[in-house]
């Protein structure tokens, strides 16, 4: 499977690394894989300049959906196991529903920001401005339209987000 290569990218891919490795931070990978894109996600964690191809924003959403499901198992089992039920009738969840909780909450404001970092240089891709991240403000169609976006395949006039150090 062949992948975009943009004359000025094959050009910067040349001096940048070794051919078949992987580009440098600032360039988007195009068919990372799950591991690299996770690796990626958090060494760029609040770069919100340059690009990142389809592949690693969508294996960063599939890592990022399979934890929601996990804490939220987690949250429904612990609650459940310790659950009692008050005198007015209504049911007090168990310790471990308080403990899911915690780790949930820490764990979204540990990936809050390079999340968003990562779909504003997902848009760059698109040749988007990331200004456009602040359309998730408008309920739920502003989220369908970044969905949208998001599959969109990767525009050439992106490179001008690409910000090659030294």
């Amino acid at each position: 499977m062949s992948y975009p290569q943009y004359p000025n990218q094959q050009q910067q891919q040349a001096t940048s690394y070794q051919p078949g490795g992987e580009p440098p931070l600032w360039a988007p990978y195009y068919g990372a894989t799950l591991p690299i894109a996770a690796k990626r996600f958090f060494k760029k964690y609040a770069t919100f300049s340059g690009r990142a191809s389809r592949s690693e924003y969508w294996w960063w959403a599939l890592i990022g959906f399979a934890v929601s499901v996990v804490l939220n198992i987690i949250m429904q089992v612990g609650g459940a196991a310790g659950a009692t039920v008050a005198a007015n009738g209504s049911s007090v969840p168990g310790p471990g529903f308080l403990v899911g909780s915690i780790i949930a909450f820490v764990w979204g404001l540990a990936v809050l920001v390079p999340s968003l970092a990562l779909l504003v240089r997902r848009l760059h891709d698109v040749n988007i401005s990331g200004w456009l991240v602040l359309i998730i403000l408008v309920p739920f169609l502003g989220a369908l339209a970044l969905i949208v976006i998001a599959i969109l395949p990767s525009n050439p006039a992106g490179q001008r987000f690409d910000q090659p150090a030294g």
